[in-house]
């Protein structure tokens, strides 16, 4: 069997712990001894064993490790963390093959972990599947080397375009949709929207429609405008409102001071600061028509309901983009975009 069929398994192992390792990587592993898996394994949850030591702890019969192949779809980690460097448990064991996805562009792997293990003389192959796994970890290579989170539109529109009916909550979704969007917040690090929004539909950004964990809440609002008592401030999940008033910690709330001049620029650097690595905008047309304008976007989601016309309201974003996916929700439409320019 090939190496990518092993760095494939990575990948999904990997994908069960899609929205809980922030801040670190989703990462798989595989061992195999005589074209046959021994050992699986993915790193879980911060904190807690990376994948190659659950792999390597998954194996029955350790005898087997030094005439095995480890598969490992990110780089072995080369420092010390909350947990020791995989690559020298690795070196430690004496395993005869590694085979490595991609490299860590991380600055305290990038390379470091490869170099470990040639030097200790063990047969390193890297680059297997390499774009699909840098696509598994998108979130994270966008953080550390954009320096700011990686950035996902999202909205639900009508047939003529609005997404509302005369600037009154209106629901566009379907109860399938409803579920997918509930479904991508557990998978993201933190969703965003702005005073209007807040104010309008006072949600509660969670996702209990389904069975997983609530996103960071982010709220934009430079004057302090949402009451205390309104949703976002509940104590369900953890909330940063970016502000021009004050700068407090109060209980499961943080407020930051940011300028108003060049916000954008300045809110991905907060976030950047409070390891944010993913963001799911889902503001109202001003706040993710800023986003478009300035082209700080990677992804975008719309929501498009074909039978629904709504004649007045808030007008869609411009979004002069093709869906590289179509998806179809009963009757609604999921189109997927990605910024292939930025």
């Amino acid at each position: 069997m090939s190496h990518e069929i092993y760095i494939n398994r990575c990948i999904e192992l990997a994908q069960n712990a899609l929205g809980k390792t922030y801040p670190n990587p989703l990462v798989g592993s595989v061992i195999v001894h005589d074209g046959k898996i021994i050992g699986e394994g993915f790193h879980e949850k911060a904190g807690q064993n990376h994948a190659e030591i659950n792999a390597i702890n998954s194996v029955k019969n350790s005898e087997l490790l030094k005439e095995s192949t480890i598969y490992v779809s990110l780089e072995p980690c080369s420092h010390f963390g909350k947990t020791p460097p995989c690559a020298n448990k690795i070196v430690e064991i004496g395993f005869k093959k590694v085979v490595i996805g991609t490299l860590d562009s991380h600055e305290k792997v990038n390379g470091k972990g490869k170099k470990i293990l040639e030097n200790a003389g063990i047969e390193v192959i890297s680059g297997v599947l390499e774009k699909e796994c840098q696509e598994l970890n998108k979130r994270f290579f966008t953080f550390h080397q954009k320096k700011r989170p990686f950035i996902i539109l999202k909205w639900a529109q009508s047939k003529d375009g609005f997404m509302d009916k005369d600037f009154k909550p209106t629901q566009i979704g379907n109860p399938f949709t409803k579920q997918f969007v509930h479904h991508l917040r557990s998978e993201e690090h933190a969703i965003l929207v702005g005073t209007n929004t807040a104010l309008h539909d006072n949600p509660s950004l969670t996702t209990r429609e389904i069975v997983g964990r609530n996103p960071v809440r982010i709220l934009i609002d430079f004057n302090l405008k949402i009451p205390g008592d309104f949703n976002i401030y509940n104590e369900e999940a953890e909330t940063l409102v970016f502000n021009s008033v004050k700068e407090s910690n109060e209980e499961n709330t943080k407020f930051i001071k940011i300028e108003k001049e060049n916000f954008l620029e300045n809110l991905m650097g907060k976030l950047y600061e409070h390891q944010i690595q993913s963001v799911i905008v889902e503001g109202g047309n001003f706040t993710l028509q800023q986003f478009i304008d300035t082209n700080i976007w990677d992804e975008a989601i719309i929501i498009k309901n074909e039978n629904l016309v709504l004649e007045n309201g808030t007008k869609a974003p411009i979004f002069d983009y093709e869906p590289v996916k179509v998806e179809h929700f009963r009757d609604n439409k999921v189109e997927f975009y990605q910024n292939l320019l930025f």
